[in-house]
Formats: C-alpha cells, sequence, structure tokens
C-alpha cells in the first residue's frame, strides 16, 4: 500500500473529524471514540473537548481531563497546550502553575505560538516557574511578539 491510499480507519477518522468541525458532536462522538480508545492521539484530544465542553454528551471533567491527558502523553502538541490550559486555569482539574508550564513547554518546544505566549506569561509573574524576565522576552519574541 503506498503512503496515498487510505484505509478504513483513515476514512472513519476523516469522517469523524469532519463531523466535529461541521459541529455535529454527537456524530463525532460516535465516530471518534472508537479511534480514541484505540489510542488515536487526535481523536482523544477532540473526545476530551467534546467532554470539557459538554458538546455531544455530558460535560464531564474527569473524562476530559483523561482523554486531554493520554493525548499529551503521546505528544500532540495542541493536547499538551490544552492540558497546560486546564492546570493554568484549573479548569476540569485542580489549578497547578507548575503542571502547566511543564506542559506548555513541551507543546511549545514544538512550536505552537499559543503555548509560547503562556509560557512566557508564567516567567514573566514567576508562576510555577522562577520569574525570569529575559526568559519571558525571548519566549515572547519566538512566539511573534
Amino acid at each position: 500500500m503506498s503512503n496515498f491510499e487510505f484505509t478504513d480507519a483513515d476514512a472513519g477518522l476523516a469522517s469523524g473529524m469532519a463531523a466535529f468541525e461541521a459541529k455535529h458532536f454527537a456524530r463525532a462522538m460516535q465516530l471518534l471514540y472508537p479511534y480514541a480508545e484505540q489510542g488515536q492521539p487526535q481523536a482523544q484530544y477532540h473526545i476530551a473537548i467534546m467532554y470539557q465542553n459538554g458538546l455531544g454528551n455530558a460535560q464531564s471533567d474527569v473524562a476530559a481531563w483523561k482523554w486531554m491527558h493520554d493525548a499529551a502523553q503521546q505528544g500532540y502538541a495542541l493536547a499538551q497546550h490544552g492540558l497546560g490550559f486546564m492546570y493554568l486555569e484549573g479548569e476540569c482539574i485542580d489549578q497547578d502553575h507548575a503542571k502547566a508550564a511543564e506542559w506548555f513547554k513541551k507543546a511549545a518546544e514544538q512550536g505552537l505560538p499559543g503555548s509560547l505566549l503562556a509560557l512566557a506569561g508564567l516567567y514573566e509573574q514567576g508562576q510555577g516557574v522562577p520569574q525570569d524576565q529575559a526568559e519571558a522576552q525571548r519566549l515572547y519574541k519566538l512566539a511573534g511578539f
């Protein structure tokens, strides 16, 4: 099989993503959940977003954190950023600036501008990391600010 052929699994994942983008959340949950259970990080991330916001199912902090964490652990940058935000704001999990910084660093290493900005703010304020204005400015510059 060449890299350009799609499997049924690819088609199912793509259908789930299309349903999510079209805001057909109940259908997206139905299509993406099996992929999330199989460890597909993009599916896990989108399942987490739906649980976090009660889209297509009942809102659940526990399920949102679990799926976001699972995807983040696999190196999925958007999930690492999402998990950092959960810790930063105390959404779905207890607020913990040190853990927020840890996850924002992982996503920032992959070049996510939002994670660079969030991490810069933590350094600027000395939240979860030692206060370091030089590091904050370096990160702001990397993020394009």
